[in-house]
């Protein structure tokens, strides 16, 4: 059963999330044109660039107009970072790759880097909502396992 969502919450967040990713792939596409004339394989270096200064973009806005929630910016940051990494390594992992095939499949070597980063968005947008709601933005356990770290799942339960 999924919890109450929040008149106008979903709506926000999505709205936050066009931004966000518009702002966030505008990033990447910039740093990966002005990286790779100088680095092989830039595209992986301004992936990870762009990836930390949009983590905090998304933060602020789904902090101040999705999720409201006051004080505890550190916290909260701390955990959109928790959250997003799982994200920006599978990103990571999955750009070389789909750089790859994207370039068989299209023949366009100069595209593939903005192609196959576009590709990959979807998956990490899809799966931000709920990593946010439950654990950056979220009071209950799994936001407490996160800011804690040292407290086990056991024990989080038993404290229910």
């Amino acid at each position: 059963m999924a919890p109450h969502i929040a008149p106008g919450q979903l709506r926000r967040y999505l709205a936050v999330g066009v931004f966000s990713t518009v702002f966030g792939y505008g990033t990447f596409a910039f740093f990966t044109a002005l990286v790779s004339r100088h680095i092989p394989a830039g595209y992986m270096v301004a992936g990870l660039v762009s990836s930390l200064l949009n983590i905090t973009v998304a933060f602020l806005g789904y902090k101040w107009f999705v999720f409201r929630t006051r004080g505890n910016y550190f916290k909260e940051w701390a955990r959109c970072l928790v959250v997003y990494s799982g994200s920006v390594a599978v990103g990571l992992a999955l750009l070389p790759p789909t750089v790859f095939l994207v370039r068989y499949l299209t023949g366009r070597p100069a595209a593939a880097p903005y192609l196959a980063g576009a590709l990959i968005l979807v998956i990490q947008v899809m799966l931000s909502f709920l990593g946010h709601r439950r654990i950056t933005f979220g009071s209950g356990a799994a936001a407490r396992l996160a800011s804690q770290g040292s407290v086990s799942a056991s024990e989080e339960m038993r404290r229910r």
